[in-house]
């Protein structure tokens, strides 16, 4: 294999001709064996390099501080990137020292060979085009990486948003399909009084939908970028103008609605939207993990549990017990939520860790947050398709389970007050006997007249008061 020689400060190192990363690239593969995870693995992150490469040279180009052929082969080379024609070529782990740089270096690296094959001169002849003169012009890691970070974020959460909605929308059809299905709600997992398991369907599709607007919340901060504010802030090596120009076009090429940051020293080492962003997805971890729990106790049993609800059987669920069949989808999903939640502690460790100009533990928070999307967004699609669209309810055995129950008692609080309703239910409770016949057949309480107005079911589960 051929190979070409490249340098920095450190020395001289073979690189193979094929590739289009360069030396500082080749470094980051032989120190950064941490995840195994290449940066190739987040194409949204790769093509946020892309954009901030592109509208960059465009900038530089029109500011005049760059050579208008240079900048055009830049230009292009970006576009093929942004494409992911060359996503192979970016292989640096996301976890890595240096606060970005060798990420930032595979971009320059890989954009300006390919600039070089375009201009018809060899892959390393960065007399001709340079990664660190004229890629990366004007810029800094510190303000490339970070960007380049948040457009990926924003993108990624665009559609994580839409399988959040598919999710909600899922529970919203189940709530539709239960609307009369008569239950027994439960608190501190006692019976307490009647419920319909439509309502507690569309209660699951709620506290989903909740979740959007924390999300859109959240990508309006991811929104603000630094590009412009080069090493700590002070646009060292960028000319007049170049941070509000380079906005404007990073803010046409990607069509977000990006905004440069109004204090850009701050804006450097801030992390406070990751830790906002971050905070939002263990919140929705949190919700996802309850209602997991909640799907597992109602569809508990067969025999011996609630079974109330029927999940979709997806594999056996021992190597010894036959017949037996596990909530394996909502048990996964669990599992993926205790990750989430651990990475916020990630996000929020490494967001402290910043020192004074610069937090240089970014790529971890990179790492932690686009595992955590991607992570959930697959349990989402998980829990939709192989769990929520095929639950059915077990009508005929909830609704013997709220009539049998000592629950109801408590709807005959206004007419026979609380005392009577209570001694109703511990003699329930110790005889055996229903509340039914106790209140109406033995105490004669009430009349079957009234029992029957209070409990319709539409009364037992949309409770109007009644005397």
């Amino acid at each position: 294999m051929s190979k070409r020689i490249e340098h920095d400060f450190l020395g001289e190192r073979e690189i193979p001709q094929d590739v289009y990363y360069g030396i500082q690239t080749l470094r980051a593969l032989e120190n950064f064996h941490i995840t195994g995870i290449p940066i190739k693995s987040e194409p949204l992150f790769v093509q946020g390099l892309g954009y901030v490469k592109k509208a960059a040279a465009l900038a530089n180009k029109e500011l005049g501080v760059l050579d208008p052929n240079i900048a055009d082969y830049i230009v292009k080379a970006s576009d093929r990137v942004i494409n992911g024609d060359y996503n192979d070529q970016f292989l640096s782990d996301l976890i890595q020292g240096g606060a970005g740089t060798s990420v930032n270096m595979n971009a320059n690296e890989v954009i300006a060979n390919v600039a070089l094959e375009m201009m018809g001169k060899k892959k390393g002849e960065y007399e001709f085009c340079h990664p660190n003169n004229h890629v990366n012009c004007s810029q800094s890691t510190n303000d490339a990486y970070p960007t380049a970070f948040r457009i990926a974020l924003y993108k990624k959460l665009v559609e994580y948003s839409k399988i959040l909605g598919n999710l909600a929308d899922a529970f919203e059809t189940k709530a539709k399909e239960f609307s009369n299905v008569l239950k027994m709600g439960r608190t501190q997992l006692q019976d307490a009084v009647p419920m319909s398991l439509g309502d507690e369907f569309g209660a699951f599709a709620t506290t989903i939908r909740e979740e959007l607007a924390r999300v859109a919340d959240s990508k309006s901060l991811i929104a603000e970028i630094n590009m412009g504010a080069t090493a700590i802030g002070t646009g060292v090596n960028a000319p007049k103008g170049y941070a509000e120009l380079v906005t404007k076009h990073l803010q046409e090429i990607t069509n977000l609605p990006l905004q440069l940051a109004g204090d850009l020293i701050e804006a450097t080492y801030d992390t406070g939207a990751y830790v906002q962003l971050s905070g939002v997805l263990k919140r929705t971890a949190v919700k996802l993990s309850k209602l997991c729990n909640d799907l597992r106790l109602l569809s508990s049993g067969p025999r011996c549990g609630l079974n109330e609800i029927n999940l979709p059987p997806m594999q056996p669920g021992s190597s010894i017990m036959p017949g037996k069949v596990n909530p394996v989808i909502p048990e996964v999903v669990n599992q993926t939520a205790f990750y989430v939640i651990g990475a916020d502690l990630t996000v929020t460790m490494a967001a402290e860790a910043g020192q004074l100009q610069l937090n240089v533990m970014e790529p971890v928070i990179s790492f932690a947050l686009f595992t955590s999307i991607t992570y959930l967004e697959h349990a989402c699609d998980t829990l939709r398709e192989k769990c929520v669209v095929g639950i059915t309810a077990n009508a005929e055995h909830t609704q013997n389970m709220v009539m049998q129950s000592i629950g109801i008692v408590t709807q005959l609080n206004p007419i026979i007050g609380y005392e009577k309703s209570a001694a109703i239910a511990r003699e329930a409770l110790e005889s055996g006997k229903s509340v039914h016949d106790l209140a109406v057949k033995e105490k004669k309480l009430l009349t079957q007249e009234k029992w029957d107005e209070i409990f319709t079911f539409k009364n037992m589960i949309h409770p109007t008061f009644i005397k």
